[in-house]
């Protein structure tokens, strides 16, 4: 590869020195979650590139309405075309201007849940490693030397850290080292950046060396306590954390410690409870009731606190009587079950509860002179009606109910199939979380649109980046090039927000 000239580099930084937003190209942009973060921070997206259409058109909607909407809302395989032509054809401009390109990868071949889908699905226990999608970072590489932006950010679950043996992250920095930037990555966790959920990734910055920086990672501003299984998930896949620094990869950082002084991270019920009221009423109709991602409600009430006023008021996404996308799943088996389970709960208890409230019903019948053996064909219609059928020895993980006081687990792709790991805390609701309430939890401001069905909604938030965090990194990188003070608002606990300058961590 052929390393980017100083001179083209010099010639960017010093239009953006005057004070020009920096050209942003997101690939495998998704809906928008980087390209949003880095647009609030002051950023131009100039292009997002994505293969699947209908996040294609969501992003298009959400960042180029009007003549070009058409152009950006197009599907397209990054592999299929040169960088040159792709965004020929998105801009209209004959050689657009790039100076940062962000975006991550797929990961489903890195993440464990997606090795093991490709392992049923090749039969082969090195399916992950066969993966097309493990190699796409080359193509990311490629567009950085044909593009020759001033700076880069990539994105992936940690697991990119220890993929079939390799340090995958390690190899990517080296790469671009050889292509002329100063290169640094680490884990972040998105709740210690005001997000109210605990999703960790791998996030690589670089910067051309000719810049004179060495990249830094933004402080945390909120804490929370980790659990276990993120504990062990962050210590496997970050082995270097604790090791000298002479004995690190040359490229990774040491991961972020965040004071318990620090402003507690959001809730679940910080984040969600200004939101409409799903209860019997709505559930009762929603087989009836088109779910139509249009449909406007009305706000329960007020915004109680800084982070509802923000995804209320997030520039160019402001919204003021409620909320479009509130629309969850209909699962009647499960209602009565979701009601009952203690806030924290996993799916072995859900099934005990839900092999209860059968049991009641059972002899409920039975005292009424329904002859109901057990095997019999009416006592298996009433077993299926209200119990689930997964082995909780297979799926212990299948089932959660969020908890009002702590921020919620990491939202997945997967969510495009079903919402039972994300349970709505509020037991008087009784249900899984809409794909508005999901959007929050990822920090999605309010008047965000997505631009499909229920279930491809629900997947493209489970797949995206929290544009909180991607806010942080981008005022952060934005420190970083100008090598002065960016100042941003930081959301706390008391709510109360407060203009707070980014402090870079050391590597």
């Amino acid at each position: 590869m052929t390393p980017v000239p100083d001179h083209v580099v010099k010639r960017k930084l010093r239009r953006l020195l005057k004070g020009e937003k920096p050209d942003v190209v997101d690939l495998f942009s998704g809906c928008g979650g980087m390209s949003l973060g880095f647009r609030d921070a002051g950023y131009n997206i100039l292009a997002g590139v994505e293969k699947e259409d209908v996040r294609a058109r969501t992003h298009a909607r959400n960042f180029h309405p009007g003549d070009r909407e058409a152009a950006h809302a197009k599907g397209r395989d990054i592999t299929a075309s040169s960088p040159e032509e792709i965004l020929r054809d998105i801009t209209g401009k004959r050689r657009p201007r790039v100076d940062v390109i962000v975006g991550g990868p797929p990961c489903q071949a890195y993440a464990r849940v997606g090795r093991a889908k490709l392992r049923e699905i090749a039969k082969s226990a090195k399916a992950h490693l066969d993966d097309p999608r493990g190699g796409l970072y080359a193509t990311y590489l490629t567009w950085v030397e044909e593009t020759q932006p001033v700076a880069v950010v990539m994105e992936n679950v940690p697991d990119i850290l220890r993929f079939g043996g390799v340090n995958v992250g390690e190899l990517i920095a080296r790469s671009l080292d050889e292509l002329g930037y100063e290169v640094r990555y680490t884990l972040l966790n998105a709740a210690n950046y005001g997000v109210p959920q605990t999703r960790e990734r791998w996030f690589l910055i670089g910067i051309h060396k000719s810049v004179g920086v060495v990249p830094t990672f933004p402080e945390p501003t909120h804490y929370f306590d980790v659990p276990v299984g993120y504990r062990g998930t962050r210590g496997k896949a970050a082995l270097w954390d604790r090791l000298p620094k002479e004995e690190r990869p040359d490229h990774a950082c040491p991961l972020p410690r965040p004071s318990e002084e620090l402003a507690a991270a959001v809730s679940c019920e910080d984040a969600l409870s200004d939101l409409p009221f799903l209860g019997e009423a709505f559930k009762a109709g929603l087989k009836r009731r088109a779910r139509n991602l249009a449909v406007m409600q009305s706000y329960r009430c007020d915004a109680k606190n800084a982070y509802q006023r923000r995804m209320r008021g997030w520039t160019g996404f402001e919204t003021k009587n409620g909320v479009t996308a509130h629309v969850i799943r209909a699962l009647p088996r499960d209602y009565e079950t979701f009601a009952q389970m203690e806030e924290g709960a996993d799916y072995p208890k859900a099934l005990e509860i839900a092999e209860k409230i059968f049991q009641g019903r059972l002899e409920k019948r039975r005292s009424k002179g329904e002859r109901l053996l057990e095997g019999s064909a009416g006592w298996a219609k009433l077993w299926k009606a209200i119990v689930p059928p997964y082995d909780p020895d297979k799926f212990p993980n299948k089932w959660r109910k969020l908890e009002r006081d702590f921020p919620s687990r990491t939202l997945m792709a997967h969510l495009s199939h079903d919402s039972y790991t994300h349970i709505h805390y509020d037991s008087e609701q009784g249900r899984t979380i809409s794909v508005r309430e999901a959007a929050r939890l990822q920090s999605f401001p309010d008047g965000f649109e997505f631009c499909s069905a229920m279930n491809a909604a629900f997947g493209m938030i489970g797949n995206a980046v929290p544009p909180l965090l991607a806010w942080a990194i981008a005022a952060q990188l934005r420190c970083n090039l100008v090598a002065g003070t960016f100042e941003f608002p930081v959301f706390s606990h008391t709510h109360q927000i407060s203009p707070v300058a980014t402090t870079p961590t050391s590597c």
